[in-house]
């Protein structure tokens, strides 16, 4: 046998036993496997968090979590009950040692984060901003994001089922924290979808779209159902993606008789208008793979529609070694039947640096997962680059790994630089993680502090102002 830096064993999923938790100890299986149930009971404060797990947490924690909530939490809780349950799901709250492990957990590590999570010494880049990709900058119409020359991304509303602490959306998504006020649309849902569509029926170099938010299983569903419909009516429209992490989060929305029977009906329009319709959702770790995530995937394959694929985001202490991103990827894929298709790059949002990698790093897990995966179901290793788009980790046309700049270049015009004619000439800048950056670099950053401190108290205020 042959010694390989990775061992490839199938594992055979398992749902935790949320009775482990002394809020749900008399849940049945029943209400569990409810939809209504899963939105009607998740965590949405210290409180509730608190009464669920009992007194076998030590009150540091809510102590840690509580300073977070007030001075660098860019998302509100809201936490199912189905993603709660794969945190340190082989112990009780009573266990010994559940706190430590409770600490280190990676799906707590993103979507509870506590302040002792956070970097003392850069919690934001200099460069971090609210709207990071500059979506908004490129709306069309509001909400509707022509970024792509072929490609648009549709907001269809502004929730989720559940809010992850690293959302690139931070800006619009969710409820206010006490350091962002979000930004609100202006218009209102019907004439926001109106006006997308009605945009689109106009643009016919427009192929592809992506309908996010927000969550798509957020939205009721007959106006889902009408809109994509909507969309399937467009000649030009050829692929259509519904990007929803409740798949993973809640995936007993996506087992109701209601969405699977309109889900039939929009796989059967799209079959005969020769459309792609795809599922893509939002998984991180290995353990948040449960039998109950691959039941709705598989429910959802079988309405006929084109594929479920997975868009992960690396983050430090979550799936930062090439071991938890191949475990994560093999449980994907092989019970739950969901394609590995990208990891992105934490985008550089503020109170983020404590879970961005390096684009060194990055480029580093890219080469660690080849050849273990099935050539069609390695993911790319993506950095998502502000004014650029999506480019895979090794396109980079220049790297300053000394003071962690990295230089990309685009081969498309956005609005923002129709008018541009150097645009395809020009170098864009991505930014490593301070911490990351050998000594000289670290201090080449703390030289320049002077000269960003106007710049970063501005970006600061804006949390608050908006």
């Amino acid at each position: 046998m042959i010694e390989q830096p990775y061992v490839y064993k199938r594992a055979e999923l398992v749902e935790p036993d949320w009775r482990r938790f002394p809020g749900w100890a008399d849940v049945s299986a029943q209400e569990w496997e409810s939809a209504q149930w899963q939105r009607v009971h998740c965590v949405k404060n210290i409180r509730q968090l608190r009464a669920l797990l009992g007194d076998g947490v030590d009150e540091a924690f809510f102590a840690d979590l509580e300073r977070d909530q007030a001075e660098r939490a860019t998302m509100s809780m809201l936490v199912t009950p189905q993603m709660l349950n794969t945190m340190v799901p082989s112990l009780a709250p009573s266990s010994p040692g559940f706190t430590a492990a409770l600490y280190a957990d990676p799906v707590r590590r993103y979507m509870i984060p506590v302040f002792s999570d956070r970097r003392s010494d850069w919690p934001s880049h200099p460069h971090a901003s609210r709207d990071s990709l500059h979506e908004a900058e490129m709306w069309a119409v509001e909400g509707l994001t022509h970024r792509y020359p072929t490609k648009v991304l549709a907001e269809v509303l502004p929730t989720c089922p559940q809010y992850c602490g690293h959302c690139t959306r931070m800006d619009l998504v969710g409820n206010p924290t006490p350091v962002v006020a979000k930004h609100k649309f202006g218009m209102t849902r019907e004439d926001r979808l109106g006006a997308m569509i009605t945009y689109l029926r106009s643009t016919p170099g427009v192929r592809d779209v992506v309908v996010s938010g927000g969550d798509v299983a957020n939205l009721p569903w007959p106006r889902l159902e009408a809109f994509v419909s909507d969309l399937l009516a467009i000649e030009s429209i050829r692929d259509i993606r519904l990007a929803t992490k409740a798949l993973m989060g809640l995936p007993q929305y996506w087992l109701t008789d209601e969405v699977r029977a309109g889900m039939e009906r929009l796989a059967a329009t799209a079959r005969e208008r020769d459309v792609s319709i795809a599922i893509h959702t939002h998984v991180n770790a290995a353990q948040s793979v449960t039998p109950l995530v691959a039941k709705a995937s598989k429910a959802m394959l079988a309405t006929g529609i084109r594929d479920v694929r997975n868009q992960g985001v690396l983050m430090r202490g979550v799936n930062s070694s090439a071991a938890e991103l191949l475990d994560l990827c093999f449980a994907l894929l092989d019970d739950a039947k969901i394609m590995p298709y990208y990891f992105y790059l934490c985008d550089m949002i503020p109170n983020a640096e404590h879970w961005r990698l390096s684009l060194a790093e990055a480029q580093q897990l890219q080469l660690q997962i080849m050849g273990y995966l099935p050539g069609f179901a390695t993911p790319r290793m993506i950095c998502d680059v502000p004014y650029v788009g999506k480019r895979w980790v090794h396109q980079v046309s220049r790297y300053d790994t000394e003071r962690g700049i990295s230089y990309w270049t685009k081969n498309y015009r956005t609005a923002v630089d129709a008018q541009d004619a150097l645009a395809l000439e020009r170098e864009f800048e991505y930014y490593d993680p301070i911490y990351t950056l050998p000594g000289p670099g670290q201090q080449w950053w703390r030289d320049q502090a002077a000269v960003l401190a106007p710049e970063a108290r501005s970006t600061v205020a804006s949390l608050v102002s908006r």
